[in-house]
């Protein structure tokens, strides 16, 4: 079994009276590619924003290497840039060149000089396909380019675990494959990484596993080919239904 890196145990979550995340359990070894799906408002975003401390959890533990990161003392900021988030709508800052944007997280958080920093930001954007947008805004490139820098960004930080909020939902249908591309090349360098993804072809090809959420619940979880050949639960095989009359292979986007 893979080192297990992140542990999540009982984890809840209210807005006032609306319990959106009820008793969640599971855990990221090194290596995992994770999706998890569910219909709109089940709870996925917000289970990544409360793994991110974005949201504080209404009670339960997230354990990052046996630690816990809702305790007082608990570095956020070091915590983050080893959990990155990828937000679905890109989330850069707009008065920063693509390569400054990549840049600034390393100097402020991780205290590495501007030209290391750079240099670490430029490899990345050349795994990305971005190294000849590093001098654009991102006013003056696409959504698809957006993401990817988004993702060099992120990568920047040299995280353990990416953290993926239903990064092509916010795209135009023919710049989705450039960002999906990125990814499945990414999982297939051993990067961890936990998607929250409508992407189901990405779900069932690229993950290791795949999480079903209904309802703020963990539903079923399981391998691709057990979650989406022969699902156990009635809610799982409902919500996959929907997608089988929209690929000829059996499950849609």
């Amino acid at each position: 079994m893979s080192e297990t890196i992140l542990s999540i145990k009982h984890l809840s979550k209210a807005f006032g009276s609306n319990l959106v995340l009820r008793d969640i359990d599971f855990a990221v070894g090194r290596g995992d590619v994770i999706s998890i799906i569910g219909a709109s408002g089940s709870g996925k975003s917000t289970l990544l924003r409360c793994i991110n401390l974005l949201e504080t959890p209404s009670s339960g533990e997230i354990l990052y290497h046996g630690n816990d990161v809702a305790a007082a003392r608990f570095n956020a900021p070091a915590y983050r840039a080893r959990v990155g988030m990828v937000f679905q709508s890109f989330n850069l800052f707009s008065n920063m060149t693509v390569l400054e944007n990549c840049i600034v997280g390393q100097v402020k958080v991780q205290k590495k000089s501007k030209e290391d920093a750079r240099d670490n930001a430029l490899r990345h954007l050349e795994a990305v396909g971005m190294r000849p947008y590093i001098n654009a805004k991102p006013r003056q490139i696409s959504g698809g380019q957006k993401q990817r820098a988004a993702i060099a960004r992120a990568l920047s930080m040299e995280p353990e675990i990416l953290l993926f909020d239903e990064p092509t939902s916010a795209l135009d249908p023919e710049m989705v494959g450039e960002v999906l591309s990125v990814m499945h090349t990414l999982a297939g360098s051993g990067m961890t990484m936990l998607v929250v993804t409508h992407e189901m072809a990405f779900a069932r090809d690229v993950s290791s596993r795949v999480v079903y959420m209904n309802e703020g619940v963990i539903c079923e979880q399981g391998t691709p080919q057990a979650l989406f050949e022969a699902p156990q639960q009635k809610e799982t095989r409902a919500f996959l239904a929907r997608f089988r009359n929209n690929s000829a292979d059996g499950i849609g986007k």
